[in-house]
């Protein structure tokens, strides 16, 4: 067992959990700011536009989203089987997987940028792009998408970089790419007039700055994990067992970006061009609760990967324990916030009457599902991190796909555009229902490992058993 992972099946829980999550935190609310800030800046360029500007960002956002979940599968897949190989002992193997990771970054980029640069008009149409808002959304997306192995790599080795506990360096990572974000973006949106595209060039530039940042930690051995050169070849079994564990994350990120394909065509229906950009903006904001809540999860991954492997299930049920209640309390502070200022918040990007006015609805509405949240997020991370595919599938299926999407298509047929904004707190509810039902089973099988005084490992029933 690695000595640099070894305070994972050690260290007290409370504070194992909060100091691998508070590094992932604080980056992840960076990379919200920066977020937002490209969005800020271009609605104050564009003046009298700025919701036709807005709304191009809005659009292509799903599509960015798309291109950061293959990042995520290799990330969740790859950190999953590191940790859990770190955990038992197993350093070769943990090392084929870093280099499979490396390889596939790649190949996976290049295969989706092809497609994406030669249909970006239709692809875009299909996203509800209406003919204000499709200029702003293809000359974003253009430079995001040629950029696009800076974010497939850069999200892919973050999570590696975390299943070997290193968090603050995953944290440095993404201050680094922020902030460099943050000063850019006025750079070439006023500085060299380029609108948005400069938001996207300074975007593709502080994320190539971060990906650079971890190569060389890589490269240099500094990890726990050790990259060798003959380890990028291709491997069948670890490409499959990435997969299919980091399909779980994978769907999660591109079921927002199918579901994104009918909310946005509902909205151009039900509201036009000022309620897709509403809808952009009112996610960006609620992005500043959701990501913190995924840097609580992410925190949590390699601690039970490793207890796991390591066979310490009690100090698995602790940290899940408090991880819901963490999540839980977070959510219940960003509804507060959101509930109490959302004419302050939907100020910041524009004073447009008609916007201010459909936004201040659409956001009171859309958060009443924040404190559930945690939940979906924490049971899928923890059933990714036992390696079990399937419940982890179905979690990351439930929140977007298997109650979102018919939410958004039935409500508005009843209740407008008032309709789509409420089927998100009611998938949250429904998804919260599902999580609780999942979270409470794995959690009665560890209690039963861990009170049994005489426990037969070799011949005991696995957890996959009761899921697969």
């Amino acid at each position: 067992m690695d000595e640099k992972s070894e305070f994972l099946g050690t260290e007290n829980i409370r504070k194992l959990l909060f100091k691998l999550s508070t590094p992932v935190i604080i980056g992840m609310l960076v990379q919200a700011l920066y977020n937002v800030v490209d969005t800020l800046f271009v609605g104050w360029a564009y003046g009298a536009e700025s919701v036709q500007a807005i709304g191009g960002l809005s659009i292509a956002f799903p599509v960015q989203m798309i291109i950061m979940a293959f990042g995520i599968v290799l990330g969740t897949g790859g950190s999953s089987i590191i940790s859990r190989a770190l955990g038992a002992r197993e350093n070769e193997r943990a090392e084929r997987v870093l280099g499979n990771v490396f390889s596939l970054s790649l190949i996976l980029s290049v295969l989706l940028a092809i497609p994406c640069l030669l249909y970006l008009d239709p692809i875009l149409k299909a996203f509800g792009a209406t003919p204000g808002i499709l200029p702003y959304a293809r000359d974003y997306l253009e430079i995001i998408i040629a950029g696009g192995i800076v974010f497939v790599f850069g999200i892919s080795v973050q999570n590696i970089v975390r299943a070997e506990g290193n968090a603050r360096l995953a944290m440095n990572t993404m201050l680094i790419g922020g902030v460099l974000n943050i000063i850019l973006d006025p750079l070439f949106i006023f500085g060299f007039g380029m609108g948005v595209k400069g938001a996207a060039i300074a975007t593709v530039l502080s994320q190539a700055v971060g990906s650079a940042w971890l190569l060389q930690y890589c490269l240099k051995g500094k990890g726990a994990v050790l990259f060798r050169s003959e380890t990028l070849k291709p491997d069948s079994g670890i490409i499959k067992e990435i997969g299919a564990i980091g399909l779980g994350s994978f769907v999660m990120e591109s079921s927002s970006s199918v579901m994104m394909i009918f909310v946005y065509n509902a909205l151009a229906s039900y509201g036009g061009d000022v309620s897709i950009a509403v809808f952009g903006i009112a996610m960006k904001i609620c992005s500043f609760i959701f990501l913190p809540l995924l840097g609580m999860a992410f925190g949590l991954q390699p601690i039970v990967g490793f207890n796991y492997g390591a066979k310490r299930f009690e100090r698995i049920v602790e940290a899940v324990k408090l991880s819901l209640a963490a999540t839980t309390a977070f959510g219940i502070l960003g509804l507060l916030i959101i509930s109490l200022f959302p004419e302050q918040l939907l100020g910041l990007f524009s004073a447009d009457p008609e916007y201010m006015a459909v936004g201040k609805n659409a956001l009171v509405i859309m958060v009443l599902g924040l404190p559930l949240i945690g939940f979906n997020v924490v049971a899928t991370t923890v059933f990714q991190a036992l390696g079990q595919a399937k419940p982890s599938f179905l979690l990351s299926l439930s929140r977007q796909l298997l109650f979102l999407l018919p939410l958004v298509i039935v409500l508005p047929r009843f209740y407008g555009l008032d309709g789509v904004w409420a089927a998100f707190p009611a998938s949250d509810c429904l998804s919260f229902i599902l999580s609780g039902f999942l979270l409470f089973r794995v959690y009665r099988t560890f209690k039963e490992r861990n009170g049994s005084s005489k426990m037969e490992l070799g011949s005991e029933m696995t957890v996959s058993s009761r899921f697969e």
